[in-house]
């Protein structure tokens, strides 16, 4: 019949959950590292109910090759540096077998004197990720479209720090 609206389709999709702070509404949570000078390595994309520290092995091990001195590439950086959501002495262990040294505040224990200046770094990359319409409000249900366009996003990014360089 003409004029009618198609049947609402079923919200969410793949990587939704519960969001602790916005009324249990649907929603994704980005979990992105980067390099120290604030290009992006690798962007995850979870339910919003998930804990930060589940992801901290993930998102090291995504981290590709970076190129640069003669030999092999380096698949690991000499340092991780998270806030209190990547707090867990289990990932503490397994970063330190992998030679990587985790500087993370503990939970209740006052912040590293400095960490804010150097964490800064990943929360301009969250908001620079985030001026893209298409990544800040998650419009597809299909997991991997939405990080298809995460991808494009970060190599935007990297192109035009490239380009400024």
């Amino acid at each position: 019949m003409r004029g009618r609206l198609p049947c609402a389709r079923e919200k969410g999709g793949s990587a939704t959950g519960p969001s602790p702070v916005d009324r249990r509404k649907t929603g994704s949570k980005h979990h992105l590292i980067t390099d120290g000078g604030g290009i992006p390595l690798k962007v995850i994309t979870t339910a919003a109910n998930v804990n930060d520290v589940t992801q901290t092995l993930a998102l090291v091990d995504g981290v590709p090759p970076v190129a640069g001195r003669v030999g092999h590439p380096r698949r690991r950086p000499d340092a991780l540096l998270g806030d209190k959501g990547y707090d867990s002495n289990p990932n503490r262990k397994e970063l330190l077998r992998r030679g990587i040294l985790p500087v993370i505040s503990r939970k209740g224990q006052p912040d590293i004197q400095g960490l804010g200046k150097l964490r800064y770094v990943v929360e301009q990359m969250f908001a620079l990720v985030h001026q893209f319409n298409r990544f800040a409000v998650r419009w597809e249900r299909r997991l991997d479209l939405h990080d298809a366009f995460a991808s494009l996003a970060c190599s935007i990014i990297c192109w035009r720090r490239l380009r400024k360089g």
